[in-house]
């Protein structure tokens, strides 16, 4: 038995055919454009989205070869789409998570903060949802056909599930509703409250589902097939259920240009703040939990500077090698705050810090340092994620290009003082929808057997692990000179 797993991603879409021993029998991929009609705003044809995702998937399926039993949906989380519902067109481009043109609207909701990131667990960002729907029903002539109920509103699951089922369905998943800043985490709703205050009507939004269950069945126009749609999640609860962290206490980290971090918490919803986002991701069923989500700003990026920017690698993959031949970094910290510091200290003015220079220093050190830092990073937020969340936490999950780098994982696993397992297949967005959709249709008993098709690599804190941790105290001493030179602006 087989799955398909449609992986729709801010800069293309990968699809996926999954056997259910683990092995990847199809696979495709297809690019899509961005658009940059000013600067700071971003977007996506969203019909262009469905229509490159109809192909990778179609070429999948040839490709393995087989029929897959059900189809698992993951994407990009907040960019939103408004459509039409009689043709099913966008009535204006797709406007993508990065996009900040309504960055002076968020500013303005400074007196109803508090009560969003209450419903929510979201700070006031142009990142989510909600901001980006008000200002498209800013449009007089839009807002009247969303009065009358002419149009239908969602994130890229939603408009890839509406064309995929030939517009019979509207619907999302828990995972992706809490990330549009209109969902109380609380209730399991659609917030009145918050509605009314950013101009939103009911009828727009699509039914909430749970993440692994019917949500309709493709169209032969479509992917070729008729397939039962059997799971949904957003990309980064994907990726946590697709590494095994549906239980309170499991984590992951993907290391790609920035990090992204979640942490299982079980029914126990965590306090937001410090940083900290509070969302919902899966248990073992699909059922919803709650998790912590923070992200990292500059991961792989610091990296990618030592390439673009100093010349003193020509390739990712030399960093290993060179960490190594240097028995630490000399006393070199580097606070990689390329474009600010995310969580845990959110400075915005914060930039790049070197420190402790000094003549013996060499390339090597600075290569060193930069690998250090993006495990640094981890620590300091897994640590304030465990004592938000109060759960136990014993092993750290990875995926990404810089999870390729043994000596990184290693040092990871010192600084930690936990084993960090890094899967055979770091592609685990799609395995996460293709695990909630494959349990779901029957293709694997349960989560446990999903999982066990895996094959992990384990790295465990070994004889590095007091140099690592006593090196963590020198990295916060850098960071607290990165954030004294941000904050004194005089």
């Amino acid at each position: 038995m087989h799955v398909l797993a449609i992986d729709q991603g801010t800069t293309g879409s990968t699809c996926l055919v999954l056997a259910a021993d683990g092995r990847i029998v199809g696979r495709a991929y297809r690019e899509i454009t961005q658009y940059y009609p000013q600067p700071g705003w971003v977007e996506h044809d969203a019909m262009e989205i469905v229509s490159r995702t109809f192909e990778a998937a179609r070429e999948a399926i040839a490709n393995a070869g087989v029929t897959p039993k059900a189809v698992g949906i993951t994407n990009q989380r907040e960019t939103i789409v408004l459509w039409d519902r009689a043709t099913g067109e966008p009535v204006h481009r797709a406007i993508v998570w990065q996009d900040r043109r309504t960055a002076d609207r968020c500013r303005a909701l400074d007196s109803s903060a508090s009560d969003i990131q209450k419903r929510t667990g979201l700070v006031t960002d142009p990142y989510f949802s909600a901001t980006k729907l008000e200002w498209l029903l800013g449009q007089p002539k839009l807002a009247a056909r969303a009065q009358r109920g002419d149009l239908a509103a969602g994130t890229i699951d939603s408009f890839l599930i509406w064309h995929l089922t030939g517009g019979t369905v509207h619907a999302t998943d828990p995972t992706n509703a809490s990330r549009t800043m209109l969902y109380d985490i609380e209730k399991r709703a659609w917030s009145p409250e918050l509605l009314e205050l950013f101009g939103v009507p009911s009828s727009l939004l699509p039914d909430v589902r749970r993440s692994s269950g019917f949500f309709g069945t493709t169209t032969a126009g479509s992917i070729g097939v008729e397939l039962p749609i059997l799971g949904v999640a957003g990309d980064q609860q994907a990726a946590l259920f697709g590494q095994g962290g549906w239980n309170a206490g499991g984590g992951k980290n993907t290391y790609g240009t920035g990090a992204f971090l979640l942490l299982n918490t079980g029914q126990t919803r965590p306090e937001p703040g410090d940083g900290l986002l509070t969302t919902i991701a899966c248990d073992a069923s699909g059922n919803p939990t709650y998790a912590l989500e923070a992200s990292i700003f500059v991961a792989g990026a610091a990296v990618q500077w030592l390439r673009d920017g100093l010349g003193i690698i020509t390739n990712a993959s030399e960093t290993e090698e060179i960490a190594r031949s240097v028995a630490s970094t000399d006393g070199v910290y580097f606070v990689p705050a390329l474009t600010g510091l995310g969580a845990p200290d959110w400075e915005p003015h914060a930039r790049g810090t070197i420190t402790g220079l000094t003549r013996g220093t060499t390339s090597a050190h600075l290569v060193r340092a930069a690998l250090e830092a993006m495990a640094f990073g981890t620590v300091d937020v897994l640590s304030l994620m465990r004592a938000k969340g109060r759960v136990p936490f014993d092993r750290l999950r990875v995926d990404g290009g810089a999870t390729s780098n043994d000596w990184l994982m290693q040092f990871q696993a010192d600084a930690l003082g936990v084993p960090v397992e890094r899967p055979d297949i770091v592609e685990t967005t799609a395995l996460g929808a293709a695990g909630l959709a494959g349990i779901a249709g029957g293709v694997w008993k349960d989560a446990e057997a999903f999982i066990n098709a895996r094959r992990f690599t384990r790295f465990v804190p070994g004889d590095g692990t007091a140099a690592a941790q006593s090196g963590h105290a020198g990295w916060r001493r850098a960071v607290r000179a990165t954030l004294s030179w941000a904050r004194d602006r005089s």
